[in-house]
């Protein structure tokens, strides 16, 4: 207790460069800082009375703890997502205090910036088709593991592309995970997340005929 405490006050008392200026919101506040430490550069998030609520948690946690969670059980399913470094809360005055320090994952953006920049723009059709057989087959993955993104938009999934005259090499990671939970199923968690991201994402009717035969192939093996 006293070493997880500890850990805490370490976190809760870095400094650095803001990527996420704190946002204040239902009597709350998160905000992400930029820091370095031992040399690895880390992404530490600080919320203030930022709570969600849940059956085992009635009353109210920092929604990093959820987040938090979320990313440990993506890292165990194999989906690659920023990798936790450490999580928790604790209670100052009556009010919730949440840190959650993650890894960064380096040189990745999401979707949307990167079809913005034209990022797609020089990819043939069947290499196209590699990016949504690899996202469908990244989603299969999580929600085969009975888990539930929650907040499934195309800015929310990112890229780090490599595009050459002979080749397209790229990983694909999701972030942003702070509405992300359990399911008791794996249909229940495929149900709330592929019509969310069909509505927060631009792909054409074709394309998305294709992404979702490949994430029908994939969740039929998983499950």
């Amino acid at each position: 207790m006293g070493q997880a405490h500890n850990e805490f006050e370490f976190w809760w008392g870095t400094s650095g460069e803001w990527v996420e200026p704190p946002n204040v919101r239902r009597n709350g506040s998160s905000g992400v800082q930029q820091v370095v430490q031992d040399g690895k550069t880390l992404f530490v998030k600080r919320q203030t009375g930022h709570l969600f609520r849940s059956l085992r948690y009635p009353t109210g946690r920092p929604t990093a703890l959820r987040e938090g969670i979320a990313l440990s059980r993506l890292v165990e399913l194999g989906v690659n997502a920023p990798k936790p470094v450490f999580y928790g809360t604790r209670k100052v005055a009556g009010i919730w205090q949440g840190v959650l320090v993650t890894e960064d994952l380096g040189g990745f953006i999401d979707l949307d910036t990167w079809y913005a920049q034209g990022g797609a723009s020089t990819l043939t059709t069947e290499q196209h088709q590699q990016l949504f057989k690899r996202l469908a087959q990244t989603l299969a993955r999580m929600h085969s593991g009975k888990w539930q993104h929650g907040c499934m938009r195309s800015k929310h999934i990112f890229i780090k592309a490599s595009i050459t005259e002979t080749g397209f090499d790229f990983e694909l990671a999701l972030l942003d995970l702070e509405k992300s939970r359990s399911r008791v199923t794996a249909m229940g968690a495929a149900r709330h997340d592929i019509p969310q991201l069909r509505r927060h994402s631009s792909w054409d009717e074709l394309q998305w005929t294709y992404f979702l035969s490949c994430y029908e192939q994939e969740i039929g093996r998983a499950v």
